[in-house]
């Protein structure tokens, strides 16, 4: 082998190894449902939520999925569970207008 294919081999090694760290990063994303309300008069929601790879579990969620609900003046009541993108799916009929708005 060349000097020149063994640049442009590591070059699209590198290249590859970049475009799997970006997918995988991607696929990293995580989804949160929840139980929300409101006061006065007393209103309740349950919502599907999509987070950031840092906040996949239930302690780092709270914090997000507050600021992101209570902008609407939502009080989040509790986090039921943290999944994959496999189950969203089966989320998305419950969660009605809540699913992924916030």
């Amino acid at each position: 082998m060349t000097k020149n294919m063994l640049h442009i081999l590591a070059a699209l090694a590198v290249i590859l190894t970049m475009n799997l760290t970006v997918a995988t990063a991607a696929d990293a994303a995580c989804y949160a449902d929840y139980k929300a309300k409101r006061n006065n008069p007393l209103r309740l929601h349950y919502g599907v939520v999509e987070l950031p790879e840092a906040a996949c579990t239930k302690a780092a969620a709270r914090p997000t999925i507050q600021k992101r609900i209570g902008a609407d003046g939502w009080e989040l009541l509790n986090i039921l569970s943290i999944f994959g993108p496999e189950r969203l799916e089966e989320k998305r009929a419950q969660a009605g207008k809540f699913f992924l708005k916030y």
